[in-house]
Parts: C-alpha cells; sequence; structure tokens
C-alpha cells in the first residue's frame, strides 16, 4: 500500500538530505519526494510517497519524528486530497506527419508542447499518476527522454496540513 505524507520542516539547507538519509538508512523505499516553500517562507514543504504496511508507516512517521527540523507530519489520504505529477517528454518529430500525430495526441491528453525544434518536441503534461502513465504507449518509440517530478498533494477543504487535528505531530 502507498502511503502520502506532507512533512513541514524548518527551511535550512540540509534538511531534505537529512530525511531521505535518515529513511534510506532504515530500508524504507521511497517512491516519490518533492519539495518546495510555503506560504511561510520559513517552512518547507516536503511530499513523499512511501510503500508499506501501517507497520511501515508507523516507522517511518517515528523516525521522521525524531529529526528536530520536523514540524509536523501529516498523511494525506487519496479520496480527501488532491495529487497531481507533472512530466516533461522529449519525443522525435522528424517530419510533417508524425509531427501532426504528436499534436493530436497531445490534445487527447490535454497536455501542451512546449519545445519544437527540427528534429523534436517536448511535452509538458501534468495530472495523476493514472493519467500520466497511459501516454507512455501512445508516444511509443517516439520517447527521445522523459522526466517527471515526485506527486504533490494538498487536503481538499479548507484546512491546511499545518492545522490538520490527525497530524502525527503538533
Amino acid at each position: 500500500m502507498r502511503h502520502s505524507l506532507a512533512v513541514l520542516v524548518l527551511n535550512k539547507p540540509g534538511v531534505l538530505a537529512r530525511i531521505s538519509g535518515l529513511l534510506s538508512r532504515r530500508m524504507f523505499n521511497i517512491e516519490s519526494i518533492a519539495a518546495g516553500y510555503t506560504e511561510d517562507p520559513n517552512i518547507t514543504r516536503i511530499t513523499l510517497v512511501v510503500q508499506g504496511d501501517d507497520h511501515i508507516l508507523y516507522q517511518v512517521v517515528k523516525q521522521l519524528s525524531k529529526l528536530v527540523d520536523v514540524i509536523k507530519i501529516h498523511e494525506l489520504a487519496s479520496s480527501d486530497s488532491i495529487n497531481r505529477e507533472l512530466a516533461l517528454i522529449k519525443v522525435r518529430a522528424g517530419d510533417a506527419g508524425r509531427r501532426a500525430d504528436i499534436v493530436n495526441i497531445v490534445d487527447i491528453f490535454r497536455a501542451s508542447v512546449v519545445d519544437v525544434n527540427s528534429e523534436t518536441m517536448v511535452i509538458e503534461l501534468t495530472g495523476t499518476e493514472e493519467k500520466l502513465m497511459p501516454f507512455v504507449p501512445y508516444s511509443g518509440t517516439w520517447i527521445v527522454e522523459m522526466v517527471r517530478t515526485g506527486k504533490i498533494s494538498l487536503d481538499r477543504g479548507p484546512g491546511a496540513a499545518k492545522d490538520a487535528p490527525d497530524s502525527y505531530l503538533t
């Protein structure tokens, strides 16, 4: 089972490295990690996705809560949160026929072409993992290079992770 965690930390150098190092030393696999500033410039929000049962989740939270710079940890239930990823995909687009096919596929997925040159096109695709994954077979052998961000998530409704009543740390 996958678990998504919103981890609020002090915005200091090395915090992300300490978190990933701690989890890797304890043999927890991080499937996805994304970090960015919050509305408070002194706080960074890290979205972690880890694989495992409830015991693994408990251990991950327990280990993270030991770090001094961790302010709060909140599990994001997929049904109660909005989840997105970003993919940039460079595809071969040598002739006009292939370019037209690519543009048609881009339209189907509500993606965007963000760069075009004589040999390649770069496509930007945002959405859930379920939206991103079906795009790959459509582009088939056309893909030259692909990069994806980690999952970012936000709770639905008026609350915020820092105010969440079911957070693991206070």
